[in-house]
């Protein structure tokens, strides 16, 4: 049985998921704060790598950087219902972008969705 990472395209279809994300976030004057310049290619990088192990493809993210705790990394930033959804946005225009099948996109988007509703960290904007 194929890994959705396979049956998506690898590595190129999440770079391009990746890179239509930031995109977005480079433009987004709630979210880009939460992404400083300097490490913005960094911060594309170590989601490109999340997204790839956590979908069947490589472990360069747990080789490199440990478990994930996505709750603790992300816990400097505020992180609200609007923060989320702005993340969610950017997300799904991303997602979109790809021209997946209808049941690979639904198992993505169930998880991205899934994952945008636990960082948050403040329940009021």
């Amino acid at each position: 049985m194929q890994t959705l990472y396979e049956r998506i395209g690898g590595e190129t279809a999440f770079a391009t998921l990746v890179q239509e994300f930031y995109r977005g976030v480079s433009e987004d004057e709630l979210l880009k704060p939460m992404y400083p310049p300097e490490d913005m290619a960094g911060a594309e990088r170590r989601l490109k790598m999340f997204l790839e192990q956590y979908w069947g493809g490589p472990k360069t993210y747990q080789e490199e950087r440990g478990h994930p705790r996505l709750r603790m990394r992300h816990s400097v930033f505020p992180i609200g219902p609007k923060a989320r959804d702005a993340w969610l946005g950017h997300m799904r225009r991303a997602v979109e972008s790809l021209d997946l099948s209808q049941a690979d996109e639904a198992e993505l988007w169930d998880y991205l969705e899934r994952a945008a509703h636990a960082m948050l960290n403040q329940f009021a904007d």
